[in-house]
């Protein structure tokens, strides 16, 4: 087994996330990821400022802008319900981004690395995928390593999609409810 191309890949996938933030620093991106940005854009224009919304998320997630902040923004702006759909429809589209943009880039490049901590862990990758996603997704939600890691580690789209899909309710609703009380008691005071 050639060891060498599985560190090529994860160099190739470094080199892509460093050239995105790069272009995302240079080109004034940056002032867009701001809680008040994104609570403007919402409450302007509903349906463009969505479409917005979830570039800006699947950018932000790709770069490692923290999930909370799109979260916050559309619960402020749209309130739990609404805020809390959009955000995860958002998130379904933004880990889809993100899985084929750097499985791309690293095809399964920890399928292939050696040693007994990789092996365990993509053997109940492997055994139970689902599942594994479920319990991932509603630990860290779209951490981007988790959505790096799970994209090179080989599953297939399918199981990635279902267990995003299935893990991401859970933590979004207690987000949601957390929000929503903060906004009340901000507004209280």
């Amino acid at each position: 087994m050639n060891t060498v191309r599985p560190y090529k890949r994860l160099l190739a996938v470094l080199l892509f996330l460093i050239l995105l933030l790069a272009i995302f620093e240079l080109s004034g991106l940056r002032s867009h990821f701001n809680l008040t940005y994104l609570h403007q854009i919402l409450v302007d224009n509903p349906i463009t400022g969505l479409v917005v919304f979830i570039l800006i998320f699947a950018l932000g997630n790709l770069v490692q802008i923290p999930g909370w902040i799109f979260l916050a923004a559309s619960v402020l702006a749209l309130g739990k319900t609404w805020g809390g759909i959009a955000t995860y429809v958002a998130a379904i589209i933004s880990c889809t981004v993100t899985y084929f943009s750097i499985r791309f880039v690293g095809g399964d490049a920890l399928r292939s690395l050696n040693g007994r901590l990789a092996t365990r862990l993509l053997s109940q990758l492997d055994a139970h995928p689902v599942r594994s996603i479920v319990l991932l997704r509603m630990l860290f939600q779209t951490v981007p390593p988790l959505n790096y890691a799970l994209a090179m580690s080989g599953i297939r789209y399918r199981d990635y999609l279902v267990g995003t899909l299935l893990g991401l309710p859970l933590p979004i609703i207690a987000y949601c409810l957390f929000f929503d009380y903060l906004s009340i008691q901000l507004h209280m005071d």
